[in-house]
């Protein structure tokens, strides 16, 4: 019998699945009849699978949509799955995860590169496809082959696209010009002074200030990497701050919001306000991410080691960062300068053999 939880309208599902194991599953709907009605389904096909080993067709829709309203609240990237779904849907769609065999994938690699898609983009969306399935088999007992597992595409190392400190300071000056934007120089300050993605900086909230210590606190629900992170403040980005106290205390003093318009709401977006000052400045290809690739440039440029500028900017591991290490040439020009002292040491010795 269909069941609800406390915190929620829909009817979920519970029976025993093929192996013995007790299933629940989400009928996704509030109507009771119906969900007794998907529950009798499956129940069914789990007769058969454990009474005749019949394994009932499995619908890439019913895939997708059953896995990403399972994960929806605990995956971060929920948005972009359903969006990458889109993507995989135009060459699944109606088919029947069953029966696809490897060259399914590979004619979607192939769609996808006609595309010109990147491969990154490409390895995220069959990554995707392959969780699904994985979930599947684990959470439903179905029995389908992953057809997408192993399929990843080697990928680029990445945009290192920065600016120089002239070009930052003209991108500030534009940004101050724009009358329906006050806060896009300070953002464009935090940016570039504490390595911050867009999403960090935009959600933040007071509480996560302290001027007194000067660190900003990012929780685990504000970071890429999942983990609580905390980063610190220079005199530039206090002073951004501290302008962005000053605004609140003259429009919004109650807003919980560092970024928040005049009425206290959040402000969610700078990249049109952002795009306008770039061309204002004369910067071309150059996005809001790359504030963050600048900071990580500056700091290695200044001879920092790979290994603070990943804390510093939450990398998952200095693997991520070492794409900038090419902008700190001294650091190798002082390594093979010590080749020299070596050599001097020993070139008497070396002399008197050759002699």
């Amino acid at each position: 019998m269909p069941y609800r939880r406390k915190d929620s309208p829909i009817w979920w599902a519970s029976f025993t699945g093929p192996n013995g194991q007790r299933v629940r599953r989400s009928t996704r709907t509030t109507d009771k009849a119906e969900a007794k009605a998907l529950e009798a389904k499956w129940k069914l096909e789990t007769y058969r699978q454990r009474q005749w080993e019949e394994q009932p067709p499995r619908p890439f829709d019913e895939l997708m949509l059953g896995y990403l309203t399972a994960t929806a609240e605990e995956k971060r990237s929920a948005d972009k799955d359903r969006m990458r779904t889109r993507h995989l849907r135009r060459h699944f769609g109606g088919r029947v995860m069953n029966t696809l065999q490897p060259m399914d994938v590979r004619e979607y690699i192939t769609m996808r590169k006609d595309e010109s898609v990147k491969n990154a983009t490409i390895n995220r969306e069959i990554a995707l496809l392959s969780s699904a399935i994985n979930y599947a088999n684990r959470e439903w007992d179905w029995n389908i082959p992953n057809v997408a597992k192993g399929r990843k595409l080697k990928e680029d190392e990445g945009r290192t696209r920065w600016i120089t400190r002239e070009e930052a300071e003209r991108l500030i000056q534009a940004a101050e010009s724009e009358p329906k934007a006050q806060h896009l120089a300070h953002f464009i300050q935090l940016a570039l002074h504490t390595g911050c993605r867009s999403g960090e900086l935009l959600g933040l909230e007071w509480r996560r200030v302290s001027l007194q210590e000067r660190l900003l606190f990012l929780e685990s629900d504000h970071t890429k990497s999942g983990k609580h992170h905390s980063v610190p403040l220079n005199e530039t980005s206090r002073q951004a701050i501290m302008d962005r106290l000053r605004f609140r205390a003259k429009h919004c003093p109650s807003s919980p919001w560092v970024f928040a318009r005049e009425d206290g709401t959040q402000i969610k977006a700078v990249k049109r306000s952002f795009n306008t000052a770039c061309r204002r400045a004369g910067i071309e290809d150059f996005h809001i991410h790359d504030l963050r690739h600048t900071c990580a440039a500056w700091l290695v440029s200044a001879g920092v080691p790979l290994t603070e500028v990943r804390d510093l900017l939450g990398h998952a591991s200095v693997v991520v960062t070492e794409r900038y290490a090419h902008l700190s040439p001294d650091n190798v020009r002082a390594a093979v300068a010590r080749l020299d002292e070596r050599m001097s040491r020993y070139g008497h010795a070396g002399a008197s053999t050759r002699s």
